[in-house]
């Protein structure tokens, strides 16, 4: 059976003392699983879902568990909303399906 991408990342992130940057981390990865280029995106979307990682500054990644709390988490009280322009937010994504008049049907 193959081992999964981040299956892979975590045994690699296991065995290193630090948190390591995102194109070495893919380079050992691929290398263990065959996984092409093509797969890259895909690996990276894993890695920020998997509860395991915690993503770091600099597109450094290493183990939550070797982590505090406080450097994995995001506090959402702290995020700044002033700067949302309202007026552009579509909910339902609605706003370009309103005909306009130049519309026949």
């Amino acid at each position: 059976m193959t081992k999964s991408m981040t299956d892979a990342a975590y045994d690699i992130m296991s065995n290193k003392k630090r948190a390591v940057q995102f194109a070495k981390l893919w380079a050992e990865v691929s290398k263990v699983t065959g996984a092409g280029n093509d797969k890259v995106a895909q690996f990276y979307s894993d890695l920020t879902l998997d509860g395991r990682f915690a993503a770091l500054k600099d597109n450094k990644w290493d183990l939550k568990t070797r982590r505090k709390f406080s450097e994995s988490h995001i506090d959402m009280k702290k995020i700044d909303y002033e700067d949302v322009d309202e007026s552009d937010y579509d909910p339902d994504g609605l706003q370009d399906l309103n005909p306009s008049e130049e519309d026949t049907y």
